[in-house]
């Protein structure tokens, strides 16, 4: 029984990430965003569920990625097209389709090649936080340009499948900050959700970016100092 529960997880950020299509496909936006970054939150638990088990398969991995094409590829794609991209037709419906295309290439390559992750680094940024920056970016799509959406999906895209180390941030304490991303993400559901008004929305992104330049330098930091403690 304990075997299935992180691919019950798995299969729960599937159904998000459907979920968001078919919001997208109904004019709901913000819901579709939100059950992106739902998606999000069980997909930084299942893995970490099954080491925690002991459960961890082959079958996990496979249905892992499966799930991450729908909710971080094509939900993301389906939402930036809706939201951006539709006013030049399927011209825009052709670019909102590289999202998944390249996030395809970022997850074949990441099971394929053991080297794209290490215990320190990502090679390329992964596709789950690519498919969250289009939906955070949804959210507060009435604060930024259409044209800085599109640059900043165009970059995302060519991230994805790029050779550039993105320190993973595996060696954070989990507990301690896992906890703060699923407050604040929470947070953010309930604020949206209820229709409350996001009067300071380009502070709340700013403190957003802070918060994830923080984490990375924590690691940095932290990573230097066990380099330090080796070589002595």
């Amino acid at each position: 029984m304990k075997r299935n529960i992180p691919n019950f997880i798995t299969l729960s950020n599937l159904l998000f990430g459907f979920l968001s299509v078919g919001s997208a496909m109904l004019g709901d936006y913000q819901n579709a965003s939100l059950f992106i970054l739902i998606g999000m939150m069980l997909d930084s638990m299942d893995g970490w569920i099954a080491r925690k088990l002991n459960v961890e398969s082959a079958f996990g991995k496979e249905l892992d990625s499966l799930a991450d094409i729908v909710t971080f590829g094509i939900a993301p794609a389906i939402l930036i097209f809706s939201t951006t991209f539709v006013d030049i037709g399927m011209i825009g419906l052709l670019i909102a389709g590289m999202f998944p295309v390249f996030g395809a290439i970022r997850l074949a390559r990441f099971n394929i090649d053991e080297e794209t992750s290490t215990a320190h680094y990502f090679t390329g940024v992964p596709i789950t936080a690519a498919g969250g920056v289009i939906a955070l970016l949804t959210i507060f799509n009435f604060a930024i340009p259409d044209a800085a959406l599109a640059t900043i999906y165009t970059l995302l895209c060519v991230l994805m499948v790029s050779k550039i180390k993105i320190p993973s941030l595996k060696e954070i304490p989990i507990p301690k900050y896992g906890t703060i991303i699923t407050l604040l993400l929470l947070s953010l559901i309930v604020v949206v959700r209820f229709n409350a008004k996001l009067e300071f929305s380009s502070l709340m992104i700013v403190a957003i970016l802070i918060y994830f330049a923080f984490m990375i330098v924590h690691f940095l930091l932290k990573k230097k100092r066990l380099n330090t403690k080796e070589n002595d």
